[in-house]
């Protein structure tokens, strides 16, 4: 990569494009070395979500190696358009929304770059939530009070707590947040640590958690149809502790319209550890069992360990039974393999586009690359084997865990297992942190930015990310914590064609060479006639977008579906670059 740095020498601070926010960040203040990018990464990447990221792979049958195989391959995957979109902030100290003009045209890149921000500020309100949620387990554990399930006054306390500490970091501005991730970064990696280290020693050594770990692979029920005895067999896994002993003793299904279970002593089963596989006719003997495998017959299972007396047992939750439809072909799993790939790669996907706000502060190209690869990929998989490292632990030291589908994957639900006030207290502060460190990083700048670009001349960075926090609060996160993130992840996987357009622009059509004063000019090159829009990027968008998309309402088309992220960068950037090459359309 060329190393050379660009200044802007003409003075456009008429330009209603212009503001002190969106200038080239001047070389003398380029500083940001490849340890101040990486500290940001290990801010950015150590957060609930990565914790949480292996679990899904794991719940859905897939090892505990090979889902870390996916999350590191998918985050050098992306970390490679970061590094190459990260190229123009260096050499020209512009942000994104800046950046963007040359591809999308001055008013175009506001299309993006808002998508952007409100997927930003979708995420800034709810982490912000659970920082709040972070400070009411801290009120809770000091004053000895008990948590509320539902919604209460504390929580909403919490939350605008949380909120003033971000908006005191929005409002000192980027040195500030550089501060706060050098200062998270070497605390948040001692955590990794030290969460390792009590796994490994509570557990009985580092080994034996591993090994244990395959049981969070497999379903605690699962119905299977044994040709050779033309009969349906109900084969049981129950969670082992360190010694490999079951912890639960009894199980109870309900067939149909007894799904809804409870304790009925008449009805539990005892489990004979020799014995997890057992004849589902001496349950139900009138039962159509096809119709149970058919999925017409609802069948759950609960499970019971003997507690401190004989009056007080330990109780699983309610699951459904799994229905063993045969054996997955190598094909299958190779797809199921593709797309959790292309899940893991949509996790940073809207970094990828606004990563130009963060390099223009790099001191040189290698800083910005050296800084990204040491310090996303090897955070991503360190951090997310400690999610997994540390719920396998707990699956086998807590003796209230019996399924796998009760093991404790977010860390909330791990701290709720600690009696200590004082290991809540110090292990939610430690969220804290990494919560915070998370959400400056990664949804301030990005939309503080693009709001900024709105309106150069009357909204500063300072007020773009005061508008994200505002919309932090109407989004209203504690209503829809649980569904947002779908909607959201949803959204980003659409920005795969805006990457695309912007890669292709940069490196294939500009040659890395742009016309710095151009990109502050409402009627200059990047105008494309004055209409402020480059109407090949715009098509360009839609078709990629559309191709994305539609096999969600087209089931033959499913698969583009599934790998969204790559399918609209690769289409819509095939299509600029071609469509860019005619003149005609070009100048259009």
């Amino acid at each position: 990569m060329s190393s050379d740095i660009v200044e802007l020498e003409e003075n456009l601070e008429d330009s209603p494009l212009y503001s002190e926010d969106l200038a080239p960040v001047p070389v003398a203040k380029r500083t940001w070395t490849m340890w101040n990018l990486a500290a940001i990464w290990v801010g950015m990447a150590v957060c609930i979500p990565t914790y949480i990221l292996a679990s899904y792979m794991i719940k859905s049958g897939l090892s505990w190696y090979a889902a870390l195989i996916i999350i590191g391959l998918a985050n050098l995957i992306i970390t490679v358009p970061m590094v190459l979109n990260g190229h123009a902030g260096v050499k020209y100290g512009v942000p994104f929304p800046v950046l963007g003009r040359s591809a999308f045209g001055t008013k175009g890149i506001h299309i993006a770059a808002v998508v952007r921000g409100i997927v930003a500020c979708g995420w800034f309100g709810v982490q912000t939530w659970i920082g709040g949620l972070a400070i009411y387990a801290i009120w809770n554990a000091l004053f000895g009070t008990e948590a509320s399930l539902g919604l209460d006054i504390g929580k909403f306390v919490g939350f605008g707590i949380f909120w003033l500490i971000n908006v005191y970091f929005i409002w000192n501005g980027t040195d500030s947040i550089k501060w706060l991730e050098e200062f998270s970064a070497p605390i948040l990696i001692l955590i990794g640590i030290l969460l390792i280290s009590w796994g490994a020693y509570n557990a009985g050594g580092f080994k034996i958690v591993l090994d244990q770990s395959e049981q969070l692979e497999r379903p605690e029920a699962v119905i299977v149809h044994e040709a050779e005895i033309d009969q349906y067999v109900l084969n049981l896994n129950p969670i082992r502790d360190r010694d490999g002993i079951i912890k639960a003793s009894h199980f109870q299904l309900s067939i149909g319209e007894m799904a809804s279970i409870g304790v009925d002593a008449e009805r539990w089963t005892e489990i004979k550890p020799r014995a997890l596989d057992i004849l589902l006719k001496q349950f139900d003997p009138e039962l159509n069992w096809e119709e149970v495998t058919n999925g017409e017959v609802q069948v759950n299972i609960q499970f019971r360990a003997d507690g401190d007396d004989k009056f007080n047992f330990i109780y699983s939750s309610i699951v459904p039974v799994k229905i063993d439809s045969g054996k997955e072909s190598g094909g299958g799993k190779l797809w199921s393999y593709i797309i959790w790939l292309t899940a893991m790669v949509g996790f940073w996907a809207t970094m990828s586009l606004s990563i130009a706000d963060i390099t223009r502060y790099a001191a040189t190209q290698k800083d910005q690359v050296k800084g990204q690869f040491i310090g996303l990929p090897g955070t991503m998989i360190l951090f997310s084997f400690v999610g997994v490292f540390v719920t396998c632990a707990a699956v086998i030291n807590f003796k209230d865990i019996l399924i796998a589908s009760d093991a404790p994957w977010d860390p909330v639900s791990l701290l709720a297992k600690f009696e200590s006030p004082t290991v809540v207290i110090i292990s939610q502060i430690f969220m804290l942190i990494a919560t915070l460190s998370t959400n400056i990083a990664a949804n301030v700048i990005a939309p503080a930015n693009a709001f900024s670009n709105l309106f150069p001349k009357s909204l500063s960075f300072r007020g773009g990310g005061m508008v994200t926090a505002i919309i932090g609060i109407v989004i209203c996160p504690w209503w829809l914590l649980n569904e947002i993130s779908g909607i959201l992840i949803f959204v980003s996987g659409l920005l795969g064609p805006v990457l695309g357009i912007l890669l292709c622009d940069y490196f294939f059509i500009n040659k890395k060479t742009l016309q710095l004063a151009e990109l502050y000019k409402v009627n200059g090159i990047y105008s494309f006639g004055g209409s402020g829009f480059n109407k090949v990027a715009m098509l360009a968008l839609v078709v990629g977008v559309v191709t994305a998309v539609i096999g969600y309402w087209v089931p033959q088309l499913y698969f583009l579906y599934n790998l969204s992220w790559f399918t609209g960068f690769l289409v819509s950037f095939v299509m600029y670059y071609f469509l860019m090459k005619r003149p005609d359309i070009q100048s259009a």
